[in-house]
Parts: structure tokens; sequence; C-alpha cells
């Protein structure tokens, strides 16, 4: 009776254990630059409908219209506005240890988080895809203050409510698509999602990320390949590359916590990274937690370092940083 006690008094302190990212993102870095202060945009309050950039395409998906493209990206401008200059912030904070940044960034955060920013009802697809990038940005920079040894992070709690909140609309809009509805799309929720959880410590979220993840692999066949990014024509290769970048980072912050998903469907994601590393040879900033993850071999190490530093705001900012040995 006395170990079924013990038994359950461990399983209950792992489950209300804090969640947290891969040892990485709490590094202490040496201050080696300025700190930055910069004015972002107003919050964005508005609805979430924009224009797509593959406005009057195909079934495919695959052909770009450049008039579109031109207003998509004015159209969302202030957004993208937003998560550039956070990042940049967050990393300038990180590298100078400046407490103005560091009160440029609450500041900022803060004006978005009082405003409810990004959580509209009003939305389409285009504009529920940048809900879920900018989550990603916002969950992963807040983590890297969050996690900073002896950080002097305060005045979080409206933060990290509209962190929650913005998790919670995006868990509703990619929530139970049918199977060929669920894409890259998905996975980058389901990562924008998982950083959440760890940004917020909710393991409500760090589950419903995992469901996701174990769905997406769940997809990848005996090839490697996923069957909704195989029917995007000429784009399929590199849509392989794109949906294999979340689940990495999805991937990594479960192994951080102590949940290995790299069995899932007999080795799925082994058998998609083989796939995009034989066909996509352009871009590999998704190695560096990959090689965290599984033994690299000489020839993939020397592409990724070729490369270095590999940057990408909504995976955690400087990779290279994070992931390097």
């Amino acid at each position: 009776m006395r170990l079924i006690i013990l038994l359950l008094l461990f399983s209950a302190t792992t489950l209300a254990a804090q969640l947290v990212p891969p040892s990485g993102f709490g590094k202490p870095l040496p201050h080696t630059r300025n700190g930055l202060c910069i004015a972002l945009p107003a919050p964005w309050t508005e609805r979430l409908i924009f224009r797509s950039k593959y406005d009057g395409s195909d079934s495919a998906r695959a052909t770009l219209n450049p008039v579109a493209e031109q207003t998509f990206r004015k159209q969302t401008k202030a957004i993208t506005d937003f998560e550039r200059g956070l990042s940049e912030m967050v990393w300038r904070y990180k590298q100078s240890g400046d407490p103005a940044t560091l009160h440029c960034i609450l500041h900022e955060l803060n004006a978005w988080a009082s405003a409810e920013a990004l959580t509209s009802t009003q939305t389409n697809h285009t504009g529920r895809a940048m809900r879920k990038w900018a989550l990603a940005t916002v969950a992963t920079s807040w983590i890297e203050l969050k996690f900073m040894p002896l950080a002097p992070v305060k005045e979080t709690s409206e933060i990290e409510r509209w962190i929650s909140l913005l998790a919670d609309r995006v868990v509703e809009d990619w929530d139970g698509l049918p199977p060929e509805k669920t894409n890259n799309h998905t996975y980058w929720a389901a990562w924008s999602v998982m950083a959440a959880s760890v940004a917020v410590n909710r393991r409500d979220l760090f589950t419903w990320s995992l469901k996701a993840y174990r769905h997406a692999v769940g997809q990848i066949t005996d090839k490697g390949t996923l069957p909704n990014e195989m029917k995007r024509g000429s784009r399929a290769r590199a849509y392989h590359h794109y949906a294999l970048q979340p689940l990495v980072m999805i991937a990594s912050f479960a192994q951080a916590n102590h949940v290995d998903v790299m069995n899932e469907n007999s080795g799925g994601l082994l058998r998609l990274a083989g796939f995009v590393l034989q066909h996509d040879k352009t871009t590999y900033e998704w190695l560096e937690p990959w090689c965290s993850l599984t033994d690299c071999d000489s020839v993939t190490t020397l592409a990724r370092d070729r490369g270095r530093p590999w940057v990408n705001r909504r995976m955690g900012g400087n990779l290279t940083v994070l992931y390097a040995r």
C-alpha cells in the first residue's frame, strides 16, 4: 500500500512539474551586443481576414499570384513587423543584458496583451495561419526571457494571460480537421501551441500539441512522404520541408519534458527527415534541433555547419546558439 501511495504521489508531482524548453533556451550568453528598443506596430485588434498569395491557383495551390502576394504582404505587414521586432529585441537583450531593452520588450508586449491583439473570431484561413505563426514567435520569445537565469522579468501576468488566450484560439482554429485538411498549417499550429504550453506552463496545451504531432507523423508513408503535401504539385518538396520544421521542434520540446516521440509510426519522423534531406538542399535550420534528437552523420553535419548561423524567429530565433553542443 505504501508503495502505491508513493507511486501516486510521484505521478502527481510529475504531472504538476513545470514544463521546460530544451536547455539551450535558458543558457546565459556573453554580452557581445548593444541593447535595442524597437517601437512595435500598434496592437492588431482588427479581424483576421487576409488575401491568400495563392489566390486563383488550382487545387494544388502551387502557383503564386504576384498581385495577391503583394496584397497579402501589405495587409499583414503590421503583424510581421511585430514578430520581427519582438524577436530582434529579445535576442538583443539576451546578448546585452540591457535593462532598457527588457523594459521596452515588456512595454510593447503588455500593449499587445492588454488589447487582446490577434484574438478576433472573424477570420479566414490566411488569418488563422497568421495567428498561429505570431503565437510561435510570441511564445518562443517569452520562453527566451522566462528561462534566462535570474532574468528580472516582472509584470508578466497580463502577457501570460494573452499567450494562453492566443493558444486557446489556435487550438479552436485547427482542432478536429478532417484528415484531408490536416497539413503543414496544422503542424505549425501544433508547434505554436507546444511553445505556448511551456511559456505559460499549461499541460493541456502540451497534450493537444502531442496529439496533433502524432496525427501528423501517423500520416507519413513508408517512403517518408506526407500525402497532403504531395498534393502541392511542383511545390511538394518545399512543403515537405516546411511541414518538417514544426514537427522537429515539437519532438525537441517533448524530449525536454521526458516524452520520446521519435518512434511514433515506426520512426515516421526519421523517414520524413530522410526524404527532405534527399530532395531539399536549400535550407537546413531544422538540422540544429534535429541533430540534438538523433545522431547526424558527417554529411548531414557538414550541410548544417556550412550555413550557420541558422535563424528562424518562429522556431526560437538563433537556432545555432540554442542547440549548439
